[in-house]
């Protein structure tokens, strides 16, 4: 066996706080061979990103590496001045950040950020860089490259700005590429494309990949070996086969049960109770002993060694490791779950025609030249307690429609139309005042929520709106209630935002929206920064609202293992228009649309063989979208017809809708 590419010894990183220091990383060992991928996976606050910066030698100011070795090409790399680690970045080893919107430079253009790279580590500059740049774009499933070189990363949607920061670290191709959550932000189509292509770097070139993510179905389909960490230490190392087949650690068994899809609709998911603990507050035993439903008496005392588990190559870190075996399988196949209400009644929302468009401007004197029709007639309806899933890849127009239903996006035509009044008519103030009747939860947490606020602050922001405003008293019960409602200790209300996990931000984050009680809520990738454990948490969390309280919920999200477990009804977007609406049963379950039968074909699944990209093409540019059906460029199955025109809407049986000539 070659000698591997990274070998990590004995890591151990701390963190300062007001106590002193604390392992947030704790004696972590493992090792990654010349094209081999080694997933680290496990929840927010376990210490996977930590771990990768502390690889990177990129730790931010409270964190230190204190112990153990980082080997990289034969050098320790926390042994390296600083002045070497600029030349390895970015040329030998690179990294994929877990949060584009804060990598990418606010004042450069992406092109820019790009060939700074070419240029830095293989003096690549001018004409020669800016084509190898819109290869890179192409290669990562950008639309428009030439156009977006000029762009800067406010202006891309986080799909596009995630897609940016890969191109850019795999545009020397390194030796070594640390990737943490690479795929969160991204649609089903393109994953397995951005996966088919690091799979493709990795066989020509050797590439190692140090692949951090909460996503198991992707970790199934492209890492060789997994790592599982819980509060800052390896509890179970395994060839991937092995680790699906059925692992050997409570912990690990508990994450993969916490899976949703449609085999967990009809109850809820099984999360994981409690939460990681902190770092200067660990147990005197085992660490996960306080959450594990399988615990004995000597777990309390006896904190557990990492041993040789089942094979030569796997290790368990666990007093009484379960038997390997198969997972047993839990929830029956459905359609409505137990107690949701018929689709029929009153209507809470009602969109039509809805259309949104911007301006693209060109020229010295920065003239309007074209526009983008981000929204091209939408029509939609939501009952009380009902979810709908909007699904689609990213640019589609998932996010402006979400915007455009609450009213932070202007609209050019159309009625948004909420408890029966008409939105886009009221005046400023009369619209303010119905704003805590519905609420957004955005899609990145870290922009979302203001760095100058405590937690606490950021909670009661909205009560404050309130007329009237409830008493001190009664919002600060409000907020502990809210923390605790999303998974968070009542001590997280005095710290600010850059305290947390990505993870944690979104539960905060979804938190604040429910803060003043809305009948409606859009949320936008709600659950995509979660691992699966807090995923289940969030989404058992929605559900038991929404059954209580009558909430309904648009569900924007690119996971549709996520929209079979969680939504009623599913829209699926291309280019700014619905191409395919109904039930989940019928959407899902029996696709009428050849691009909605790409998605799934597309979707990860623990299991089944790597799903290839099922779409051939690119995604083409909102701003020139092709004539007729937009999607026949792309469509296996597309029609002479498809090109001239663009289908009306064909009713299918039990209110299954879908715009496709081959079923006119």
């Amino acid at each position: 066996m070659s000698a591997p590419v990274l070998s990590v010894e004995g890591l151990v990183t701390t963190v300062a706080s007001g106590a002193g220091e604390w392992p947030a990383v704790d004696g972590v060992s493992f090792a990654v061979a010349p094209g081999e991928t080694f997933a680290l996976v496990g929840e927010s606050g376990c210490g996977k990103s930590l771990t990768a910066l502390s690889v990177a030698r990129l730790l931010p100011a409270a964190a230190a590496s204190v112990a153990g070795r980082v080997v990289f090409d034969g050098r320790d790399l926390l042994a390296l001045p600083e002045r070497a680690m600029r030349d390895l970045r970015g040329r030998r080893l690179a990294m994929v950040f877990q949060e584009p919107a804060t990598s990418l430079n606010p004042v450069m253009t992406v092109g820019d950020q790009v060939r700074e790279v070419l240029a830095r580590h293989l003096g690549c500059r001018g004409a020669e860089a800016t084509q190898r740049v819109v290869s890179l774009f192409e290669a990562v499933g950008i639309p428009d490259p030439e156009r977006r070189l000029a762009e800067f990363p406010f202006q891309l949607s986080g799909g596009l700005r995630q897609r940016v920061m890969i191109a850019m670290a795999i545009a020397c191709e390194p030796d070594l590429l640390i990737a943490d959550e690479p795929t969160t932000a991204l649609d089903v189509t393109l994953q397995a494309q951005v996966l088919e292509l690091l799979a493709e770097r990795q066989r020509r070139t050797g590439m190692a990949m140090l692949l951090i993510t909460h996503d198991l179905a992707v970790v199934a389909q492209v890492a060789h070996r997994v790592g599982v960490m819980y509060a800052g230490q390896l509890v179970e190392t395994a060839p991937a086969a092995r680790f699906f087949a059925g692992p050997r650690h409570p912990y690990a068994r508990q994450l993969l049960a916490a899976l949703p899809g449609a085999g967990s609709r009809g109850g809820p998911l099984a999360s994981i109770p409690g939460a990681v603990p902190a770092p200067g507050q660990m147990p005197p035993g085992c660490r996960f002993e306080p959450r594990c439903h399988l615990a004995a008496a000597d777990c309390h005392l006896r904190p557990p060694r990492l041993v040789p588990g089942e094979g030569a190559d796997a290790t368990v870190r666990c007093l009484f490791p379960l038997q390997p075996g198969p997972l047993p399988l839990s929830g029956e196949d459905g359609g409505a779950r137990p107690g949701d209400p018929a689709p029929a009644g009153q209507a809470l929302l009602e969109v039509s025609d809805l259309q949104v468009r911007f301006p693209v401007r060109g020229g010295l004197l920065r003239r309007v030249v074209g526009e983008v029709r981000a929204v091209d007639g939408v029509t939609l309806r939501l009952a009380p307690g009902r979810t709908l899933a909007v699904v689609g890849e990213s640019g589609c127009g998932k996010t402006t429609l979400g915007r455009a239903l609450v009213m932070l996006q202007p609209v050019q035509g159309g009625r948004v139309v909420f408890e029966g009044e008409d939105l886009g008519a009221l005046s400023p103030g009369h619209l303010r005042a119905r704003r805590s009747r519905f609420q957004m939860v955005f899609q990145d947490p870290f922009s979302s929520l203001d760095p100058r606020l405590r937690v606490q602050e950021i909670l009661q922001e909205g009560m404050l709106a309130l007329d009237p405003p409830p008493a001190p008293a009664l919002r600060a019960a409000r907020t502990v209630s809210l923390l605790q409602q999303v998974g968070l200790d009542a001590d997280c209300a005095t710290r600010y935002p850059h305290e947390f996990s990505g993870g944690q931000r979104q539960r905060i984050a979804i938190a604040r929206a429910l803060a003043v009680e809305p009948r409606l809520l859009v949320c936008d990738e709600p659950t995509s920064a979660l691992d699966v454990s807090v995923q289940a948490q969030i989404l058992n969390l929605l559900r038991d609202l929404q059954a209580r309280l009558g909430l309904a919920y648009v569900f924007i999200t690119h996971n549709l293992a996520v929209v079979e477990h969680i939504a009623h009804e599913v829209a699926v977007m291309y280019l700014g228009r619905v191409v395919e609406q109904g039930s989940v049963a019928d959407v899902l379950g029996r696709p009428a649309h050849p691009y909605t039968r790409a998605l799934l074909a597309s979707m990860p699944v623990i299991g089944a063989r790597a799903p290839a990209s099922a779409l051939t093409g690119e995604l083409p540019s909102p701003v020139a979208p092709p004539a007729g059906c937009h999607f026949h460029p792309r469509c296996p199955q597309a029609l002479p017809q498809c090109a001239a025109s663009y289908p009306e809407v064909t009713s299918l049986p039990g209110g299954h809708r879908v715009r496709c000539h081959l079923h006119a």
